[in-house]
């Protein structure tokens, strides 16, 4: 049996690290990819096992995505899953910002998802899955997110749009929309985790918002991933798997 292949976009940290983690540990090939190469070589030290591949890419760099794309076929030829966990978040004004500060969040996440897309799929076997991790963003609202919250929601509708296009051939599209999760990308610039102040407490645990009262770890989201993948996620495409303990069904 031929070993599966999996892709990794954003699988330096947080949630894509943990999920090339999951994926290592249970037997697969991974190959994953980030624009931090310090990031990048630590998360492929702690893959299990060997055949492991780490590449350096910035999805905004269409020269270093066909780099990619011809090491990837060079290597391996064709794979079988590809996940993206492509992510930025800074606190952006929706008016009163600079409009490539802001627009960035939507050339790495949302253009980088399409080209990204485009540019694999293409080497992905009849069968394979595309999974896509979003933010309950794609529904939600807060103040300076407004970029992230498009991106995702438009990444949301552009896998739905996967879904039915890929269906010949029999590739499933999903994203996962998780909520707070304690990753990097919960720690600002001053070096504050948000899911330990006050705020986080008060509003989340003591007046129960969250109904789990915690945020999520990172290899919960990777298990949903690996439920995606595999052989009993077999009738689910275009669908949004929401992984928040319980956040969005509350007021």
């Amino acid at each position: 049996m031929n070993r599966k292949k999996v892709v990794i976009l954003g699988g330096s940290s947080g949630i894509g690290k943990a999920t090339a983690e999951r994926f290592s540990k249970e037997g697969w090939a991974v190959v994953i990819a980030s624009s931090d190469r310090s990031k990048l070589e630590i998360a492929y030290a702690g893959l299990t096992g060997k055949g492991h591949e780490a590449i350096q890419l910035d999805i905004r760099n269409e020269s270093q995505l066909q780099h990619f794309v011809s090491d990837l076929k060079e290597t391996h030829g064709t794979f079988d899953v590809l996940i993206n966990s492509i992510g930025v978040s800074e606190n952006i004004p929706a008016l009163d910002s600079n409009f490539a500060e802001w627009d960035d969040a939507l050339q790495v996440m949302l253009y980088g998802t399409v080209r990204s897309c485009r540019a694999l799929i293409p080497l992905m076997e009849a069968g394979g899955r595309v999974i896509h991790i979003t933010s309950i963003h794609d529904r939600r609202v807060e103040h300076g997110a407004s970029a992230y919250g498009m991106a995702k929601a438009a990444i949301t509708q552009f896998t739905r749009s996967l879904a039915l296009e890929l269906a010949a051939k029999n590739i499933l599209a999903n994203t996962i929309a998780p909520g707070f999760i304690d990753t990097p990308m919960s720690v600002d610039r001053n070096g504050q985790n948000e899911l330990e102040t006050e705020w986080f407490h008060d509003n989340y645990v003591k007046y129960s918002h969250l109904p789990l009262k915690r945020a999520g770890r990172p290899e919960e989201v990777a298990g949903v991933a690996w439920f995606l993948a595999g052989a009993d996620a077999t009738y689910i495409t275009g669908s949004v798997l929401t992984v928040d303990g319980g956040l969005t069904i509350t007021f």
